[in-house]
C-alpha cells in the first residue's frame, strides 16, 4: 500500500510540475503574443518585488489607467502603449515623478537560466503617464519560452532597469495587424 501511494504522489507531483510547461507548448506554435491590458507593480514603499534574480522592481507603487502590449515572435516586430502609468502614495502620488522615460522589455524564459529580454529603445513618457512605441525588439524572429511585457525606468539613470508596469491577460495568436 505504501509503495501505491508513493507511485500516486509522485505522478501527481509529475502532472502538477509539467502542466505549466505543456499548456505553453500548446501555444508556442503561434507568432503573435498580446497583453490585452497593462498593471502596475504593487508593493509597498521601499520593497523589491522582482520578477527575476535579474529584474527588480521601482520601489513605489504604480497603477495603470489603461494600456496593451503585442509582440510578433516571427519578425521580432513589437508595440506598447500605457495611458496614466502614475505612483500611488508618497509625494508623486498621481504622477510618474522623477521618470521621464521608459522602455518596453520582452523576458523569455523568465525565472530560469536560460532568461533573456530584448528592449524597445526609450520613449518618452508623459507628465500624465502616457507612452507609445512601435518597432523593432530585434530583426529576427525570437524564440521565447513564457514570454513577459514589462515597462521598465528609461530616465532617471539611476533607476534606469527598474520595472514598474507589467502586460496582464496574456494571449497567443496567428494573426498580426
Amino acid at each position: 500500500m505504501n509503495a501505491l501511494r508513493k507511485l500516486i504522489t509522485v505522478s501527481a507531483l509529475a502532472v502538477t510540475m509539467l502542466l505549466p510547461s505543456l499548456t505553453f507548448a500548446q501555444n508556442q506554435h503561434h507568432t503573435v503574443v498580446e497583453w490585452q491590458s497593462i498593471a502596475g507593480v504593487i508593493t509597498a514603499q521601499g520593497v523589491n518585488n522582482p520578477v527575476s534574480a535579474h529584474i527588480n522592481s521601482g520601489t513605489f507603487a504604480w497603477s495603470v489607467r489603461s494600456g496593451r502590449a503585442r509582440v510578433n515572435l516571427a519578425t521580432g516586430t513589437a508595440s506598447f502603449e500605457v495611458e496614466g502609468l502614475v505612483i500611488n502614495g508618497t509625494s508623486f502620488s498621481g504622477t510618474p515623478g522623477p521618470v521621464t522615460s521608459v522602455t518596453g522589455t520582452l523576458v523569455c524564459n523568465a525565472g530560469t537560466a536560460n532568461e533573456f529580454t530584448h528592449d524597445t529603445e526609450a520613449v518618452r513618457l508623459s507628465s500624465g503617464g502616457n507612452a507609445r512605441f512601435s518597432g523593432y525588439l530585434a530583426n529576427e524572429a525570437i524564440s521565447c519560452g513564457n514570454p513577459l511585457f514589462l515597462i521598465r525606468i528609461a530616465v532617471p539613470e539611476g533607476a534606469a532597469g527598474l520595472w514598474i508596469a507589467t502586460g496582464a491577460q496574456r494571449s497567443f495568436s496567428d494573426y498580426d495587424y
